[in-house]
């Protein structure tokens, strides 16, 4: 099943729940994902350009919910945060921390790199072959951690 028929039995589901939360960051989603498929040149999304569309919107909701809490909005960074989860049920399983460091120490291997110098090359590994599985920000504190106790 694809993501937005997934998207739409969702949608479908909360509207008969009634809950609103999981209604406005299905819509959302939905509004999103007809945006990128109409701006397309055949009208179709590969799964990696859903996933990274979905990451969007879950650090747009984070970053949003930062901003409320900095302006003590404590309401409003909680329905955000909540939106968050409910995009983020229709991302793959992110890797644990222990994963992370290992799937990270490999890329390091595979790429030669010696020293923090070599940040950009293992970077560009991890970031096409973790995409989905992990947060960028995350990933960049992992490989730096890493090449610095090489």
């Amino acid at each position: 099943m694809n993501l937005e028929t997934q998207i739409m039995a969702q949608l479908k589901e909360a509207m008969k729940a009634k809950n609103t939360v999981a209604l406005e960051a299905l819509r959302a989603v939905k509004s999103e994902l007809l945006l990128a498929k109409t701006s397309g040149a055949n009208g179709e999304l590969s799964e990696d350009q859903e996933i990274a569309l979905l990451q969007k919107l879950v650090k747009q909701r984070k970053e949003a919910a930062e901003q409320f809490e900095a302006n003590e909005r404590k309401e409003l960074a909680e329905k955000e945060l909540a939106q968050a989860e409910v995009i983020q049920q229709f991302l793959p399983a992110q890797l644990s921390d222990e994963e992370l460091t290992a799937a990270i120490t490999e890329i390091v291997a595979e790429v030669g790199a010696t020293s923090p110098k070599d940040m950009g090359k293992v970077m560009g590994a991890a970031s096409s072959k973790l995409a989905g599985k992990a947060e960028g920000k995350l990933i960049s504190a992992k490989v730096k951690d890493i090449l610095a106790s090489l």
